[in-house]
């Protein structure tokens, strides 16, 4: 159970490989001086002050950085990955799905609509459409009245980005808050969230790490929204919900097997 008293419990990870490969280092170092994670961590710091605390953890370290005292201790957790997917661990993975399942909210950013946990919890396969540009997007708010588009700007403009597109093979997203717009006349469900047991899910797909979209304050001003739409309530127990299991199949009073 969480203190309402207490700031919230934000862990920021990132895959953390193209921050540190000879072929994307120099010019990581240019636009992401301390890492993605740590230009999403700054923009939460920065626009949630006391609220949060604010912490990071990345795919090169034991366990992922996400242990299971680390989950434990965690209401939010964001999720950048690219390349590497198929390097995170199952027990991982398993380890983050029933902390969501629990209550944890989940933040899943950009290219990470291919990482593990996110197609478990979708249960699909997560693919879409892609053009490596110097494109640009606009962010066109769909759910003015939605927690997460508060203070956004109608349409949020990213001049440089890569574009994503349609088809996105995702289920019918609970609440729809964003959908994008680029040069091509491409569109894409850009801003999509779910629940899955008691833990909430954003899917937010602007934030390429050939641009530095982490640096925008529009962008950094959704992500800090995010996190207070996905925390937990304070009020949660954090038990996952129980399975129901009839080992004999119950007959209703109409005789149906329900």
């Amino acid at each position: 159970m969480r203190n309402p008293a207490s700031p919230l419990r934000v862990v920021v990870w990132g895959e953390n490989h193209h921050e540190t490969t000879e072929h994307d280092r120099e010019g990581m170092a240019e636009r992401y001086p301390t890492g993605m994670h740590g230009a999403i961590a700054e923009g939460l710091t920065e626009l949630l002050g006391d609220t949060v605390r604010v912490r990071t953890a990345t795919q090169d370290q034991p366990e992922h950085g996400l242990t299971e005292e680390v989950l434990a201790e965690t209401d939010v957790l964001t999720w950048w990955g690219h390349i590497t997917h198929e390097d995170v661990s199952d027990e991982v993975v398993e380890r983050v799905h029933q902390r969501v399942l629990g209550g944890m909210g989940l933040l899943v950013l950009h290219s990470a609509h291919f990482a593990k946990i996110f197609k478990r919890l979708m249960g699909t396969t997560c693919s879409l459409q892609w053009r490596s540009a110097d494109d640009a997007e606009l962010v066109w708010t769909v759910a003015p009245d939605h927690p997460i588009a508060a203070g956004v700007p109608h349409p949020l403009v990213i001049p440089q980005q890569e574009m994503y597109g349609e088809y996105f093979d995702i289920p019918q997203p609970d609440e729809q808050v964003f959908l994008s717009s680029f040069t091509g006349g491409e569109v894409f469900r850009s801003g999509c969230t779910w629940r899955r047991g008691k833990g909430r899910i954003f899917y937010f797909s602007p934030g390429d790490q050939a641009f530095p979209v982490y640096h925008h304050p529009d962008i950094r001003r959704v992500l800090a929204n995010a996190v207070g739409w996905a925390a937990p309530d304070a009020a949660s127990d954090r038990t996952v919900p129980a399975v129901v299991d009839r080992a004999e199949p119950w007959f209703g009073p109409h005789g149906r097997n329900i």
